[in-house]
C-alpha cells in the first residue's frame, strides 16, 4: 500500500466510570478514511470483569485482541493511563494519543493524593452517588458545565455500567500508576491533548500538551469537531510515517 493512502485505524478507550458511549458525540465528525473502534475496558458494559486481584498482566491478556499494533490507541483520562501502562505489555501501536492524561493521575496542582483517597472512601460508602458526583466534577472546565453534565447523565443514565469492584480497582490504578518512565521510553509516538480548562490535569502536563481551546476534561462533549480534527491530523501523521518506513 502507498504510504499516501494509508488508512487511519483508531481504537478509542474511555476513562473511569464511563464506557464507550462517551465517544458517541464524535461519530459524525470522523474523516471518511478513518476506521474507528470504540471498546470497553473489562468490567464495563457487557465485557467480563477481571478476576480479582486484577493486575496489568491480566488486563493486557484481556485487551490483547482489542488493542492491535496496527492502530493508533486513543486513551482518555484513566483510559490513557492504562493504555500507557500496557505499552510494555503488548506490541506497540502506531501511536498513542492521550487526552486529559498525565504520567500519573495525582499531582499537587491537579487532583491530590489526599483528594483521591477521600473520594475512594466516599465511593466505598455510596458508589452510585459518588460516581454521579465525579461526573459533575469532571465537567466543571467545560464552557457550559451544566449542559455537559446533562449530556453525560442522558448518555449514561443514573448508575455506572461497571461493577463496583471494577470501579474500585480503577480508583486504585488512578492512585498507583506512574507511567513516567514508560512514556519517556515509549516505543511509538505519543501525542498529548489537554483541554485548556481541564481541572484534573496538572499545569506541567498542560505545558507539554497540545491545548484544546474552550474545553475542559471532556472535550468530546464540548468540542467534538475540534477534538476529532486534532486526533485525526496527528493520527494521519504517525500512520503515514509508519506506512512509509
Amino acid at each position: 500500500m502507498s504510504c499516501l493512502g494509508a488508512p487511519q485505524r483508531l481504537v478509542l478507550l474511555s476513562g473511569w466510570g464511563i464506557d464507550q458511549r462517551i465517544w458517541q458525540p464524535l461519530e459524525h465528525h470522523w474523516p471518511a478514511h478513518s476506521k474507528v473502534h470504540t471498546v470497553d475496558w473489562p468490567g464495563y458494559g457487557d465485557t467480563p470483569a477481571l478476576a480479582e486481584p486484577a493486575t496489568l498482566d491480566t488486563l493486557s491478556s484481556a485487551m490483547a485482541d482489542q488493542l492491535p499494533s496496527n492502530a493508533v490507541w486513543v486513551g482518555w483520562s484513566l483510559g490513557g493511563l492504562l493504555a500507557s501502562a500496557l505499552l510494555d505489555k503488548l506490541p506497540a501501536p502506531r501511536g498513542l494519543v492521550l487526552i486529559g492524561t498525565g504520567d500519573q493521575f495525582c499531582s499537587d496542582d491537579g487532583v491530590s493524593k489526599a483528594e483521591l483517597a477521600s473520594f475512594h472512601r466516599a465511593f466505598t460508602r455510596d458508589p452510585d452517588a459518588t460516581w454521579r458526583h465525579f461526573l459533575r466534577w469532571q465537567t466543571q472546565g467545560e464552557p457550559n458545565a451544566r449542559h455537559a453534565y446533562q449530556q453525560l447523565r442522558t448518555m449514561l443514565g443514573d448508575t455506572p455500567s461497571a461493577t463496583n469492584s471494577t470501579l474500585s480497582q480503577g480508583l486504585h490504578w488512578l492512585a498507583s500508576l506512574d507511567n513516567t518512565q514508560r512514556l519517556q521510553e515509549a516505543p511509538c509516538p505519543v501525542i498529548r491533548l489537554v483541554g485548556e480548562h481541564d481541572p484534573l490535569v496538572a499545569s506541567g502536563i498542560r505545558a507539554q500538551a497540545i491545548n484544546l481551546a474552550h474545553a475542559g476534561h471532556c472535550p468530546m462533549l464540548s468540542q467534538p469537531a475540534q477534538l476529532v480534527t486534532t486526533i485525526a491530523s496527528h493520527a494521519a501523521l504517525v500512520t503515514k510515517e509508519h506506512a512509509c518506513t
